[in-house]
Order: structure tokens, then sequence, then C-alpha cells
């Protein structure tokens, strides 16, 4: 089955755990049609570049999936009709990237040996 990585933007007034329950939530609706949430990550509440639907911040969360088109295509029709959910991004991956996201691993991590000299 292809492999694909989704991440959506809910609104900022939910609590963690709500936001948190959207990822199970959409898990589950994968797992119904034919497909599996390989690993899902949350990435918590984030200042937006510019406002949509008249917000500033937002709850980002990661999902990696291994699903058929057919699941993936329900998954985000039934995101972008839930009236939490603002923003979807899917994009299909030829392999899953191992460890955490470049957005949860530490900022030194990530800048360390990057650096030009002064």
């Amino acid at each position: 089955m292809p492999l694909y990585e989704h991440v959506f933007i809910s609104r900022q007034d939910l609590s963690n755990t709500q936001a948190e329950g959207l990822i199970e939530h959409f898990g589950t609706v994968l797992s119904d049609n034919g497909g599996k949430l390989i690993e899902s990550e949350y990435w918590g509440v984030k200042t937006m570049a510019y406002k949509i639907n008249k917000n500033r911040k937002g709850h980002y969360a990661f999902l990696k999936t291994d699903a058929p088109a057919p699941a993936v295509q329900e998954m985000e029709r039934l995101m972008r009709l839930h009236e939490d959910v603002m923003r979807v991004l899917t994009i299909k991956v030829h392999e899953h990237v191992e460890g955490p996201s470049v957005q949860m691993q530490k900022r030194d991590d990530r800048d360390r040996g990057e650096r030009r000299p002064r």
C-alpha cells in the first residue's frame, strides 16, 4: 500500500486532549477503510503565518499512514467536513523517515554543525 504523511491544523480553542482525540478519530477512520496509522505526533499549539478563520494559532498534528487511496480520500473528506479542522495537507512518500519529525527534534540538534564560522 502507498505511504502518506498528513499534517492538519485544528482550532486553537480546543483543549490538548480534544486535539489528540482528533488524531485517534482519524486513525480509526483509516483503519475502518483498510489502512493503518503507523505513527502520530502532536506538535502542540503554534502561531500561524496568517489568520485562518479568524484564528492566529492552531493545534498541529502529524500522521504517518500506510493506506490505500480510497481510505485516504475518505479521511481527507471527513477532515474537511469537521468543524474543528482548519487545514489539511497530505503528501505521498516513498518511505517514512525513522525517528521523530523535524518539528519534534531539539533545536540544538538541528542547528549543530550547520552554522558558518564567524
